[in-house]
């Protein structure tokens, strides 16, 4: 090629430029080819191998003269669209089918040189041999005009789908895939020969273990089948892996074509990155939980989420007998903290003393919630009476303790229980209850086991 090339080029000193349009010949053609591209790599996938006729300019440092096929594929794909930074491997998966050409293909690649921040634009041409596994690559790098209309035309597209991560074209009946977008590799549709039924079970493992009976049972061929008439569109939420290798929140979307032909099943398949707005969602309802569960005032469970954790107590000592313990706690003479220093000073005791339970309950793992006024409950799991006796001593001392603001130092009467294998919720809170009030009753800042 390079002796035709330079016979072409040389044409008896005449310059290309100044022969006849009807003189023009197919050796003169190849003088021009030869002087401007940039790149011309011969490839066999049977061996896994290529090597490079030209070389010019970026894949000077981009191939070498013999390398691996695979390692080909990966440079020219298998990276973000703007960086050189490679996909995660659960994506790699596809670089085998990627590389498997039926007929002429023709794209476009950004490739980033390692220590570059440049990105270039290539247009890409593969020729296959007749008869033959063997490709021609015809890699060309396009000038920075050109490449910049295609960033300009690609940010454009970008602001109109970028959330869209992934889409493809389904025939079930066929069981194939076709028109592949990474969108976080390029734009361009991926040369990716694959039967739906392998793709389904490639791309599993990017899904949360939990998430992933869901996505085989949704995607199954049956499923769609029987589901899908004609023009449908259905969609659901779950985590999957992005290209960066972290989980985030995606809605799949599957769409039936419609067509009059009830066995033609054609689908359109989508991932959009929900993962923002999810987080969003997620975070509103988080709050609102917890507004729902929450006590205003002391930042400690509410009445309604004690008494649910108490019944959850009931349910584990009636399932597996696990110890369980409850205790109430009620503030000495708290009327008077209010009648002689206002209502301010009583919330801000209450709100004083919910923070000791809490930070106790929390190095203790039990749970504690107001009851009402200033009594509290303690849901005390894996402690029997004993246990919980000792747990309620160093508490009532810590309380006895502290210095409260503006009223100094004040007290609490404890009552404890151990819950019973026999007991509903009444027989235990009645007990706790009954406790507390024979702590108060013999003369306040004590505990009583019932």
């Amino acid at each position: 090629m390079g002796k035709l090339c330079a016979c072409a080029r040389s044409r008896g000193n005449v310059f290309m430029s100044d022969i006849d349009l009807k003189d023009f010949s197919v050796n003169d053609a190849s003088g021009v080819f030869y002087d401007n591209v940039d790149s011309v790599i011969v490839v066999d996938p049977s061996i896994d191998q290529y090597k490079t006729i030209v070389r010019k300019g970026l894949f000077e440092k981009l191939v070498e003269d013999t390398g691996s096929y695979h390692d080909l594929i990966m440079k020219l794909w298998f990276h973000f669209g703007e960086t050189n930074e490679e996909v995660v491997e659960d994506y790699q998966v596809f670089a085998e089918s990627t590389g498997d050409f039926k007929g002429k293909y023709s794209r476009r690649l950004k490739i980033v040189l390692d220590g570059e921040d440049k990105m270039h634009l290539v247009q890409l041409t593969v020729y296959p041999f007749e008869g033959d596994s063997k490709y021609l690559f015809i890699l060309d790098e396009l000038d920075g005009k050109e490449s910049m209309e295609e960033s300009l035309t690609t940010n454009k597209i970008n602001t109109i789908q970028n959330s869209y991560l992934f889409s493809m074209y389904i025939d079930l009946a066929q069981d194939t895939t076709s028109s592949i977008n990474i969108t976080e590799m390029s734009e361009d549709t991926v040369n990716v020969q694959l039967k739906y039924s392998e793709w389904r079970m490639m791309i599993v493992n990017m899904f949360l273990p939990e998430d992933q009976d869901q996505f085989l049972r949704r995607t199954d061929p049956e499923y769609l089948k029987k589901n899908f008439t004609p023009g449908r569109t259905s969609s659901y939420d779950c985590m999957m892996r992005n290209m960066e290798g972290k989980f985030i929140w995606v809605k799949l979307i599957f769409s039936r074509a419609q067509t009059y032909n009830e066995d033609d099943y054609r689908f359109v398949f989508m991932v959009q990155d929900i993962h923002d707005n999810s987080m969003e969602i997620l975070s509103a309802l988080k709050k609102y939980e917890e507004m729902a569960i929450t006590d205003p005032l002391t930042g400690v469970f509410n009445h309604g989420e004690i008494e649910t954790q108490f019944h959850n107590a009931l349910a584990v000592k009636h399932k597996n007998g696990d110890p369980v313990s409850v205790m109430m706690l009620d503030l000495d003479h708290f009327k008077k903290i209010n009648d002689n220093y206002g209502h301010s000073v009583g919330d801000t005791t209450l709100k004083t003393f919910a923070s000791i339970l809490k930070d106790f309950a929390i190095s203790e793992k039990a749970l504690v919630g107001r009851w009402g006024g200033e009594e509290f409950v303690i849901v005390c799991q894996s402690k029997g009476a004993d246990n919980a006796n000792v747990m309620a001593r160093r508490l009532k001392q810590r309380v006895e303790d502290h210095e409260f603001p503006t009223i100094g130092h004040i007290t609490c009467s404890i009552g404890v229980t151990e819950i019973k294998e026999e007991d509903t919720f009444d027989d235990a809170f009645n007990r706790i209850d009954k406790a507390m009030y024979e702590s108060k009753h013999n003369g306040r800042n004590m505990i009583t086991v019932l």
